[in-house]
């Protein structure tokens, strides 16, 4: 995966996360268990940043940038055998309507493969969701809006184990939406690794999670992980 590539101030929220929240991460792998917020690094062109690990259940809200660019736009669960879709590589700035499965190349440190994606619904979301994540203010007017899609393997490299991430929302008017990333159990929206045995034909489905301000709402998302690039029309977009 490769950092983003525009110019944005990261705004990191330590937020705890609720007894009860606690209790379903509790449930989870020890790396669900032991959650730590990530945020996007500052410095495009730059590698990301190591971050210190804060209080379990915590989120990040990242700000978007401050563009008007064109539309440009965690990972699985559950997997099911399906035929591998067959197609081109999609070009940087494909756009295509929400549904539409895409064959991309897929990057995750070591491993390469080929994965077919597809944004399959962009639900909007209810403020109160977040409480558990006690954002308080920084949360203050937005609404978070949950981005499910659906991860095929249209290669022949295992990716087992690999996650499938880089999706961003995209607000009514193209600009990016903020993102919230959570790091543990979060059943709104449930992002995890792809599961083993995650070979030609494999599925599973992830979620990401964007805000937008009351105002607008998130009507469109975008992929942008290597070898695409945010924004500026450059990664593959589902409107």
């Amino acid at each position: 995966m490769k950092p983003i590539r525009s110019s944005r101030r990261a705004l990191t929220l330590a937020a705890l996360a609720s007894v009860g929240a606690l209790t379903m991460t509790a449930c989870n792998d020890d790396a669900a268990s032991s959650d730590t917020a990530t945020t996007a690094p500052a410095a495009p062109s730059a590698p990301a940043p190591a971050t210190s690990a804060p209080s379990p259940g915590n989120g990040a809200i990242t700000p978007a940038a401050p563009s008007s660019s064109a539309p440009a736009g965690g990972a699985a669960s559950g997997s099911a055998a399906a035929p591998a879709p067959a197609g081109a590589t999609a070009a940087p700035g494909t756009t295509v309507k929400v549904g539409d499965a895409v064959t991309i190349p897929f990057t995750s440190g070591s491993t390469k493969g080929t994965i077919a994606l597809a944004v399959t619904s962009i639900e909007k979301g209810d403020p109160a969701d977040l409480a558990s994540l006690n954002l308080g203010d920084k949360a203050k007017g937005l609404v978070p809006y949950y981005i499910h899609y659906s991860v095929t393997n249209a290669g022949s490299t295992d990716l087992s184990f690999t996650s499938v991430t880089h999706m961003k929302g995209l607000l009514a008017d193209g600009t990016e939406a903020q993102d919230l990333m959570i790091i543990g159990a979060f059943p709104k929206c449930k992002g995890e690794s792809l599961p083993k045995g995650f070979t030609n034909g494999q599925s599973a489905t992830s979620c990401a999670v964007a805000m937008s301000p009351e105002a607008s709402k998130v009507a469109g998302a975008e992929y942008w992980g290597d070898p695409y690039t945010l924004g500026k029309g450059k990664g593959i977009n589902w409107k």
